[in-house]
């Protein structure tokens, strides 16, 4: 349990954030006011005050807001808290979305200590139910569902597709067979088509996988024998520790269908609690692979987040 210190908006983007004396939070929206509220998953940014002060004793003269943050909470290491968890504020509901951004261009803050808190100990989230907030109001963790849906992720990657001179049809096959997954309940988080380049692929694997914490990616194409087809090498570099039997038995699958599945390289590998699986591009191969692994997945899956037992006899 927490209690909000303090709450920042902004009226523009690019703009130092300042203290409000309360705040109306709107459903699927944010803050009103704020102009960082919006439809997508950053609606409200929180930051641990013992890490703001924590900041401060360095020497930084720093306000409430300086850091970019919407509120300012105490009692949370909102960096240990996982994604999905959501945070009870009076009638207001808000649910963890990211842990952490990518700071693209260094604040005021960073070119003054050399440092900021914001990019590695800020959190984000969307408003599940709206309410009126105000500091001193207490912050109440509310626990996870163990019967939650699985986070899913599709990434199409393929340079026709990224460049509007081919219509991704696997992301969306992808998504169907998830939306009407018996076995297990999937929530799609993100899609997203991206060109065959390895360095941008591996650092939307690891955001997924870091910052949104995804239980599942799925990739679809550069899994041949073509010199663009990168997949499988930027899915090796960014994870922890292979799932080989998953790649393996797609193929072995597949080969029962067609003997060209003995070209596939795809793969599958876990980053962290991320499990990231090469399907591959066309959506009849996406089909037939996707409906025979998904009855095994969501049990692995289930102990990879740990909410499921291990499989093995003791």
């Amino acid at each position: 349990m927490g209690k909000i210190i303090a709450i920042c908006i902004s009226e523009k983007k690019g703009t130092q954030k300042h203290s409000i004396e309360s705040a109306v939070l709107k459903e699927n929206w944010g803050i009103e006011g704020d102009a960082h509220a919006g439809k997508w998953h950053r609606q409200v940014s929180l930051l641990s005050f013992e890490k703001f002060d924590e900041f401060q004793k360095k020497g930084a003269e720093i306000d409430y807001g300086a850091f970019g943050e919407n509120i300012l909470v105490e009692g949370f290491d909102l960096r240990t808290i996982p994604v999905g968890t959501r945070f009870q504020i009076g009638e207001a509901i808000l649910e963890l979305t990211q842990i952490g951004k990518d700071c693209h261009s260094h604040c005021e803050i960073y070119k003054k200590m050399g440092d900021c808190i914001m990019p590695c100990e800020g959190v984000f989230t969307e408003v599940i139910k709206g309410g009126v907030i105000k500091p001193g109001d207490e912050v109440i963790q509310l626990p996870l569902p163990k019967d939650r849906p699985f986070t899913a992720a599709i990434v199409t990657l393929s340079d026709k597709g990224y460049a509007g001179e081919r219509e991704d049809k696997s992301g969306p096959m992808i998504q169907q067979i998830l939306e009407e997954c018996t076995d297990s309940k999937y929530q799609i988080i993100e899609k997203m088509i991206l060109p065959d380049e390895k360095v941008k692929i591996e650092r939307q694997l690891c955001r997924l996988a870091d910052q949104r914490q995804i239980n599942v990616v799925f990739t679809t194409g550069g899994t041949g024998f073509a010199e663009r087809d990168v997949t499988p090498e930027a899915t090796i570099a960014v994870c922890d520790k292979m799932a080989l039997g998953i790649a393996e038995a797609m193929r072995h699958y597949s080969l029962s269908i067609t003997n060209r599945a003995m070209l596939s390289r795809a793969v599958a590998g876990i980053r962290k609690k991320t499990l990231i699986i090469n399907l591959p591009g066309s959506p009849k191969a996406v089909k037939e692979s996707l409906e025979y692994i998904l009855p095994a997945l969501g049990h692995g899956l289930g102990i990879l987040r740990g909410t499921d037992g291990e499989c093995g006899n003791a």
